[in-house]
């Protein structure tokens, strides 16, 4: 994502979500951290326009969202759709996990993010080899 200037309120609240992760989000932050999950660089407690996500990795486009039981009330739910609406108009893919998920089957969990990462990375193209092929003596190119 293009760096977009992060105002003081956001910053500050993004630090302090940092500094009180939940113990699943610290269980996932060190499958995710250093590059640890597909080489992929995620970053916690992102924030990103007026959301924060809690993982994202810009690279394949990936957020990675850890939902507590405030998550299970209607008014909670419709706002986690706005913020899922917004992070896929800006091309994002959305992850969602309850923290039970994280906390009984992490290595699952692990397991959906490394797969759902590698599908989004797009594949490297091939490129023809510079020349064109061989030529024969006549002029006609034959396969390598």
């Amino acid at each position: 994502m293009p760096h977009v200037q992060v105002d003081k309120i956001h910053r500050g609240h993004a630090k302090r979500l940092r500094r009180t992760m939940t113990r699943a989000e610290t269980l996932l932050w060190r499958h995710l951290k250093a590059h640890r999950l597909a080489a992929l660089g995620f970053r916690r407690q992102a924030p990103m326009g007026n959301y924060i996500a809690d993982f994202v990795a810009h690279s394949c486009k990936l957020v990675v969202e850890v939902d507590g039981e405030s998550h299970s009330f209607m008014e909670r739910v419709r706002h986690d759709e706005r913020r899922d609406r917004w992070f896929i108009s800006r091309g994002y893919r959305v992850l969602r996990f309850g923290n039970n998920d994280v906390l009984k089957n992490l290595e699952g969990v692990v397991t959906t993010i490394g797969l759902a990462a590698r599908r989004a990375v797009p594949p490297s193209l091939t490129l023809p080899r510079k020349g064109g092929g061989n030529e024969s003596a006549d002029g006609a190119q034959s396969c390598p």
